[in-house]
């Protein structure tokens, strides 16, 4: 009998990295198949065949996905073409059900792996990465000036180095760090979002710091609420938890389970993504659900942690929960963490209101797995409001270094 022949399987050189709160599949760009190596349907279908997506059962059992989209995520790092920048960070947000990747924004927690990776992959000029140890301690700093593709912007990761017993400098991902979220300590990255709105851009995209939000018809008990939208770090919509029927304390259990209550929340985000001009239609939202996030804000309270851990409102400024990608996340993503940053520190947001108001420069928020320190400096430059730094510390280790499997007739 004729055995069906089948497609062989091709292995191309890939990292599996935590970042933050987050998982990917980092690949160099010159390792990836020629076809794969521009935009377009070759490579979309190869990453979706690496995560394992799409796949009806949502747990991406066949790929390196975890079934969630703090891990559904992939990153193709390449030498910077932009003036003093050392490697160019693309990312891409791997839908889970549906065959689509949404290149539309970044991923703040993978950018803590962007600069690690990149010094790992030889992306990193070898004189400044020995460049950045103290010769006497035989510890240093390197900072990786990162181009982030998706959105345009410099972002600058403070990565820690070290001499091992050869002599060799060697990325440090050890360490006595902790991040809520994130279950074992680690070595700190120091990340640094710089000009995260472009200076021609709105980072209030209505001109108002806050809105009358229609939003009848989504369920809500009012037709319309009061919303902060803001465009920094990545679009985000900004309400009030009691507006939402929330107190700002829930945990994954309480929303993911919920068809009705996601659904709603997906009306509103869709809403939300036309005020904000991301979408002519809300039907547009469908294919990008990547952007906008919906998050909601309430004043300082006390509450238990997913990890048992116990919050006290006494060493919080507010709460904040943020869906992703049809989910209430984990923690935080890193680029919403960006968006709360720049409008707790702009007076007279719904977030630095919920925080208590007034000239602020950091705040720390309390999210499902615990808190989270950000800092942020805004200003107002010719009647319009730009955040010119945004500051987090996030963590980062390499998990796995090798080669990933793929069918050739997949992509």
């Amino acid at each position: 009998m004729t055995q069906p022949k089948f497609a062989p399987q091709i292995s191309i050189p890939a990292t599996y990295m935590r970042g933050g709160t987050s998982k990917g599949v980092f690949f160099k760009l010159s390792d990836l198949p020629e076809r794969c190596q521009v935009a377009g349907s070759a490579r979309d279908n190869f990453l979706l065949r690496v995560i394992g997506s799409p796949d009806p059962y949502g747990k991406q059992i066949d790929g390196l996905g975890n079934g969630s989209s703090s891990t559904s995520k992939t990153v193709i790092l390449s030498k910077a073409k932009q003036a003093d920048h050392d490697v160019n960070y693309l990312f891409g947000q791997v839908n889970i059900a549906k065959p689509m990747i949404d290149w539309a924004g970044n991923c703040g927690n993978l950018t803590a792996a962007v600069g690690a990776c990149a010094i790992n992959m030889g992306l990193v000029a070898a004189d400044k990465v020995a460049s950045s140890i103290d010769d006497n301690a035989d510890r240093g700093i390197c900072e990786v000036r990162i181009w982030q593709e998706n959105i345009g912007k410099t972002i600058i990761a403070h990565v820690p180095l070290y001499k091992d017993e050869q002599g060799m400098v060697q990325v440090q991902e050890t360490g006595d760090f902790e991040l809520d979220g994130v279950t074992f300590p680690a070595a700190e990255v120091k990340i640094e979002f710089i000009d995260p709105v472009d200076s021609s851009s709105a980072m209030f995209p209505t001109n108002n710091l806050v809105d009358d939000f229609d939003v009848s018809g989504c369920g809500l008990a009012s037709d319309s609420v009061k919303a902060t939208f803001i465009s920094a770090g990545i679009p985000t919509i900004f309400m009030k938890a009691e507006d939402l029927g929330f107190n700002g304390t829930e945990l994954q259990g309480d929303i993911n389970s919920n068809e009705e209550l996601l659904t709603k929340l997906e009306k509103i985000r869709a809403r939300g993504g036309v005020a904000m001009g991301l979408f002519k239609e809300e039907s547009e939202a469908q294919t990008s659900q990547h952007i906008p996030k919906i998050a909601w804000v309430a004043p300082a309270q006390s509450y238990t942690a997913s990890s048992g851990k116990a919050v006290d409102k006494d060493d919080i400024d507010l709460v904040v929960r943020a869906m992703s990608m049809g989910q209430l996340h984990h923690a935080m993503m890193g680029t919403a963490a960006v968006a709360i940053a720049a409008a707790a520190t702009t007076q007279g947001t719904l977030v630095n209101e919920a925080a208590g108001g007034g000239e602020l420069t950091e705040v720390c928020f309390g999210h499902p797995s615990g808190t989270l320190l950000v800092g942020g400096k805004t200003e107002q430059v010719d009647g319009r409001w730009q955040a010119k730094k945004v500051s987090m510390s996030r963590s980062a280790r390499r998990i796995m270094v090798g080669e990933v499997f793929v069918p050739v007739d997949a992509f």
